[in-house]
């Protein structure tokens, strides 16, 4: 495993970002163990969150003076830790995020921040992606942008995990939409992780008989 998907996943199991124990997903899946951003909550850990989505997206898409957008609620902090990161490196990249509600009073609308203009790209940032329900809904609020472009997606964790057909979430997402969906580690590297320490046996268990059930078949 490289070095920085292991320092991640410590960041993450340290901040509590990732638990183990039963858990409901936004997909409706009970599933073994659970990646939650909202746990971040120091600056020291957002920052340190900030900077490995800053070195996704270097890795994988260079210099590309793309928007972030942050899905509200937990994707907000994402985007604007990301672009604090990037901005660091030398890349100044606007974002923006999405109320729940829309506002009808002030300025209104249902986006905060930058407001992408025709012909520009966005890339979305979230914590993961189970069965691709949120990108879906992302993708429908990002509709009413006219013009704009999804070039990407990152998340946290790829949790290897079928769809609503029996592909990968991320392949139908990539498929339905048309943009790669790149993560920072995958449910692989985590269970590589739990196995170098022999009291992780259980948890590696009932992460292999959940994936047996829910992992993608094609």
């Amino acid at each position: 495993m490289e070095s920085y998907k292991r320092e991640f996943i410590q960041f993450l199991e340290k901040a509590g970002v990732l638990k183990f124990g039963d858990f409901t997903a936004k997909s409706g899946r009970k599933i073994p163990y659970f990646i939650n951003a909202g746990m971040i909550k120091t600056g020291e850990e957002i920052a340190t969150l900030g900077e490995f989505y800053a070195r996704a997206y270097a890795e994988k898409l260079g210099d590309k003076k793309a928007v972030l957008y942050g899905p509200a609620y937990k994707g907000i902090s994402i985007a604007v830790s990301a672009a604090v990161a990037l901005s660091k490196r030398g890349l100044n990249v606007p974002f923006f995020f999405n109320r729940k509600e829309a506002k009808d009073h002030g300025e209104g609308g249902v986006f905060v921040g930058y407001v992408p203009q025709p012909g520009e790209e966005v890339v979305i940032v979230e914590d993961v992606i189970t069965a691709g329900t949120a990108i879906r809904e992302s993708m429908a609020i990002l509709s009413h942008l006219e013009g704009v472009k999804v070039a990407a997606t990152f998340i946290m964790v790829d949790r290897k995990e079928r769809g609503k057909g029996e592909k990968l979430a991320m392949q139908e997402v990539e498929e339905e939409f048309g943009f790669p969906v790149y993560s920072v580690v995958d449910v692989y590297d985590i269970i590589e992780y739990l196995e170098e320490n022999p009291a992780n046996a259980e948890n590696v268990e009932r992460i292999r008989n959940y994936l047996a059930v829910n992992g993608a078949k094609a």
